[in-house]
């Protein structure tokens, strides 16, 4: 059995989710500290003429404050404007009235912290990827023994070719000619629907 330590991430991107596929148990750690410019609140899109981030907007400055205090700023409509991105992106794709209902009622429920969304997401992005991976939370000060530590692997400061993790794997995107690789994991579902794990596991690099 693997388990490991790792992230949470809004809608990661497919080298996350990379790192989930031979595991079994996934443990994260929500008293770690907020980290300013990090996929926690953001993820990449593709619209028709560019990759659109999608940024979450949060509340206060967040010195030094753990990521599961960290709260969402709903003063600002953001989710119409992310499900509006996600609608012109993807609306043409094969599998879009499959897997947007799933999307869509992420956002209708309006939880008060980005950890609990994340961890909303990550729930069903495992369960539409047909992962077997299980989440724990651990609880302050808990450590579990064997665990290989996956955070701060995955940033945006980083390339994906500068790790070994995921090499891109061509698939059928909405828009353009040109392939662009690692976007949020709702590219792939959108365009591959249940082949998405089958992409996945053809991007692990192999170690």
């Amino acid at each position: 059995m693997k388990s490991i330590l790792t992230d949470l991430f809004y809608f990661p991107n497919l080298e996350f989710f990379c790192t989930l596929l031979e595991v079994d148990k996934v443990y994260l750690k929500p008293d770690d500290i907020y980290r300013r410019k990090s996929f926690f609140n953001r993820t990449q899109i593709r619209l028709a003429n560019k990759i659109e981030t999608l940024s979450v907007p949060l509340v206060g400055r967040r010195p030094n404050i753990p990521l599961g205090k960290v709260e969402i700023d709903y003063n600002q409509k953001w989710q119409k404007v992310h499900l509006r991105g996600i609608q012109s992106a993807y609306g043409k794709t094969p599998f879009f009235e499959y897997f947007f209902p799933y999307i869509e009622e992420l956002f209708e429920q309006k939880p008060a912290l980005l950890w609990d969304f994340n961890l909303n997401i990550l729930t069903i992005c495992l369960r539409l990827l047909q992962l077997p991976a299980t989440l724990e939370i651990l609880s302050s000060g808990a450590e579990i023994s064997g665990l290989e530590d996956q955070r701060g692997l995955i940033s945006p400061s980083g390339h994906f070719s500068e790790r070994e993790i995921y090499r891109p794997v061509r698939y059928a995107q909405n828009f353009g000619l040109d392939f662009e690789p690692n976007l949020s994991i709702l590219d792939l579902l959108f365009a591959e629907g249940p082949g998405a794990k089958r992409i996945l596991e053809a991007s692990l690099k192999k170690h």
